[in-house]
């Protein structure tokens, strides 16, 4: 079914453009409130941000939609993503919302929810809301003696900080590791460094000086330039960079080399499954995780199922399989043991543990494979559906023809922008770069 407002992870956009404008936000908290009403009890959002400026527009909409419907609204302020979904369940909330554009800059906002169980809203559960947006909301409207108040969580933060900490096993320090952790001036800037200066690292903090505008910019996980100078710099052990609503993260060891999602979920897998740690025999990982990872948990007696892009996929996976690890190549790693959603910090936390036990250096510990050549280009497309294209039709015969067995080619449309991922997996590396080359050209070329 066509969505109207829901992508592929919330609601995300432009800033004072199309759905990201303060009248359909409270139309959202109105819809989203009403939906969630059930039963006679006394019913409660908590309403998280990253550091964008326009994050205070939606809050405060979303605030007087939810209000408006019944709900009593717990304003946490930045916080993580996972924080807030963290949150929804340990304070028996009815719904937890994230107002963030995760990775993208400042200039775009999002909206993002979770249920009572803490795990995003289903696709049926998203439709529903989105049908009442459309339709008449006057059955939305509390009686005036029934709305709800706006109320400040103050001790949000300290609860998520102590989460964190709980992820790292009994009597288990960081003592003698230098971090550097890179913020991305996003929703993390305090509560990450404060988990890692109180289990007991050297903290170097960057990105941690948010004014509204520099989310994302020059920092973060998409740009961890910066984190691998400072390491290299300081002579520190690993970065850490996170994104700016911090459900994903991307390492540097401590020669400045970057650490992808991918090694990071081998090395996590492996770890627990050693331990005795692991549940569904193997991982969940999407159709863009190399196939090098698929090849070294073959050697461990281990499966890698894949999904479809989008953690919500792998989550979902993740739940019918009774699976404990998932996640993306881009760094979410989805840990269901300790959290719903991805989680940057605490899965930097699992790899910090597997150095402190392993005593081995960064660059030894997450070289768990030899990755196959992979390429990735974005093609932007101004066509209605380029792929149906003849010429974008006869590249993609060609590419496939041309690997055959010795590897693939994927191409999908982002979820959140107007360009199709056009990758390419194989042995040879100029020749998927051909490939890829092509498939693109003639992408950007379809009328």
């Amino acid at each position: 079914m066509e969505r109207k407002y829901f992508g592929t992870d919330g609601i995300r956009g432009l800033v004072n453009s199309g759905n990201m404008t303060p009248d359909v936000a409270m139309k959202i908290g109105l819809a989203a409130g009403a939906y969630f009403t059930r039963g006679d009890h006394v019913h409660r959002v908590v309403v998280g941000k990253d550091t964008r400026r326009s994050g205070y527009m939606f809050e405060a909409a979303l605030t007087a939609g939810f209000v408006a419907s019944g709900m009593d609204v717990m304003l946490v302020g930045p916080m993580p993503t996972p924080a807030i979904a963290m949150l929804v369940k340990s304070l028996r909330a009815d719904i937890g919302v994230m107002i963030s554009a995760s990775h993208n800059p400042f200039y775009d906002n999002g909206i993002k929810f979770f249920g009572p169980d803490g795990f995003k809203l289903s696709d049926a559960c998203e439709i529903s809301i989105e049908n009442m947006m459309d339709g008449d909301l006057s059955h939305c409207w509390a009686d005036a003696d029934k709305t709800g108040e706006r109320k400040l969580l103050e001790d949000a933060k300290g609860r998520y900080i102590e989460f964190a900490k709980a992820t790292v096993p009994a009597g288990l320090t960081l003592d003698g590791l230098k971090i550097v952790i890179d913020c991305a001036n996003g929703a993390a800037y305090r509560v990450a460094p404060t988990v890692l200066w109180e289990l007991g690292a050297e903290v170097i903090s960057i990105g941690t000086n948010p004014n509204g505008y520099n989310i994302n910019d020059g920092c973060g996980s998409t740009a961890p330039e910066a984190m691998c100078a400072r390491v290299i710099a300081e002579g520190a052990h690993i970065g850490i960079a996170l994104d700016g609503d911090a459900d994903r993260l991307i390492l540097c060891d401590e020669k400045g080399k970057i650490i992808d999602g991918d090694q990071i979920m081998a090395l996590i897998t492996r770890s627990w499954h050693r331990r005795g740690l692991l549940k569904g025999g193997g991982l969940v990982a999407t159709v863009m995780s190399n196939m090098g990872l698929e090849r070294v948990l073959k050697q461990d007696g281990l499966t890698l199922e894949r999904t479809q892009v989008g953690d919500r996929h792998v989550v979902k996976r993740m739940r019918e399989g009774g699976f404990n690890v998932g996640g993306e190549q881009s760094g979410h790693v989805v840990l269901t043991d300790y959290a719903t959603t991805g989680d940057g910090l605490i899965s930097g936390l699992q790899v910090l543990v597997e150095l402190i036990n392993s005593g081995l250096t960064t660059s030894k510990a997450c070289a768990q494979f030899d990755k196959m050549p992979q390429i990735l280009k974005n093609a932007r497309f101004s066509a209605a559906d380029p792929m149906n294209d003849a010429a974008v039709q006869k590249a993609l015969a060609a590419g496939e023809e041309s690997l055959k067995d010795t590897g693939r080619i994927l191409v999908r449309k982002s979820g959140t922008e107007p360009v199709i991922r056009v990758m390419a997996e194989g042995e040879d590396l100029a020749q998927i770069e051909s490939v890829v080359d092509a498939i693109k050209e003639a992408i950007e070329s379809a009328a």
